[in-house]
């Protein structure tokens, strides 16, 4: 039987898991003269992974813009990448970007928003694995994972519609690891393969299963995935 321990084992830069969150994030903080805002829907990345930000014009954060010194405001922008899928501990990644908050522009500016770009100066990707420095042309050059949009929609089909097929996924571990599981939910996916959060009465593990091939667009996922399932065993473990 073939085993997760047994597959090949390739990982995403810690520059394209930066720019994978980025790429799927919804929502931000970002905090400026030791204030906290959080921002739903009024952000955007572009190609080499600037940020541009929307602020409501009456808010703080937009006249604290308006009134810096030369224009430029510090400022930190917190992307929190939450699992899809409702596990214990959603919180799967956090990147932090530094630098300085300005207008990108008067025709950007509405009589609702102000719209403001981060120029970056430091990046870090905390994970539950590691925390650690981007380098700012690794950033640039990096590409965000090929599911990173769609990945929400996909595991939460899986974790609705095809419960069967997770639970057939976790037998190609070792059969300790499943001892005592209360329940194996889909985590994260990418074009590497999908991690699978086993959860036991007072903790959780993560346990993660390698396509054969990378997956380059969503709909080959479920080629992968059926891949997968051909080297599971049909019989349940003990």
């Amino acid at each position: 039987m073939t085993t997760a321990a047994a597959l090949p084992a390739a990982e995403a830069t810690l520059a394209e898991q930066a720019r994978s969150v980025l790429a799927r994030a919804v929502s931000l903080t970002v905090t400026t003269n030791g204030l906290r805002y959080d921002l739903v829907g009024l952000h955007s990345v572009d190609s080499r992974g600037q940020v541009r930000l929307r602020l409501p014009a009456d808010s703080l954060p937009a006249a604290h813009v308006t009134c810096a010194p030369r224009g430029a405001l510090a400022a930190l922008v917190e992307f929190t990448d939450i699992a899809p899928v409702s596990v214990r501990d959603r919180v799967r990644a956090r990147v932090t970007l530094s630098g300085w908050l300005t207008r990108s522009g008067a025709a950007a500016a509405t009589a609702d928003d102000l719209e403001v770009r981060l120029d970056t100066a430091r990046v870090t990707l905390a994970t539950r694995e590691t925390a650690a420095s981007v380098g700012l042309d690794e950033l640039v050059l990096a590409e965000p994972d090929p599911l990173a949009v769609d990945e929400g929609s996909l595991l939460t089909h899986l974790a609705d519609a095809h419960q069967d097929s997770i639970t057939r996924l976790a037998r190609l571990v070792d059969p300790w690891l499943l001892r005592g599981a209360v329940r194996v939910l889909p985590l994260a996916l990418d074009r590497h393969g999908i991690t699978l959060r086993c959860e036991y009465p007072r903790n959780q593990r993560d346990l993660r299963l390698p396509f054969p091939t990378p997956v380059r667009e969503a709909p080959r996922v479920a080629e992968q995935l059926q891949l997968l399932l051909t080297e599971a065993p049909a019989y349940p473990m003990r």
